[in-house]
């Protein structure tokens, strides 16, 4: 079964960079079109930026210009490049697969809605951007 495996989060000052990878195991993301969720404490499941296997993608106004996504050509890893951080990018970033039509929830977290909805994503990783 295609397993989803987030990596890359860590601390940073504002300003600063990190690239996340989403990496699948048990397969590839095949024709799947490919989401970077977040999750800030107190806010909603978000989606972030996301990628077409035809490599169209789709970035919040609130990444874009700052965040850039893109996918491996074995299809097996999509990496999130994030630049000029500021603090409200702090949140659990998840990846996940054909996510198309995920409703958003208040008071339910991303793991919740993916659990309900999804069948493919992975756990997450932190992100963390100091002032």
């Amino acid at each position: 079964d295609l397993q989803l495996v987030e990596s890359g989060g860590d601390s940073v000052q504002a300003g600063g960079s990190l690239t996340l990878s989403c990496t699948a195991s048990g397969g590839t993301f095949a024709d799947s079109e490919i989401g970077w969720y977040r999750q800030a404490p107190g806010n909603e499941c978000d989606l972030v930026s996301s990628i077409k296997s035809d490599g169209s993608t789709f970035y919040a106004d609130s990444v874009k210009g700052r965040f850039t996504i893109s996918q491996d050509n074995a299809k097996s890893t999509v990496t999130l490049q994030m630049s000029n951080l500021k603090p409200e990018d702090t949140a659990v970033y998840h990846c996940a697969t054909d996510f198309l039509d995920l409703p958003r929830k208040k008071a339910a977290t991303c793991l919740s809605i993916f659990d309900e909805y999804l069948e493919v994503w992975g756990q997450g990783t932190r992100v963390t951007v100091g002032s």
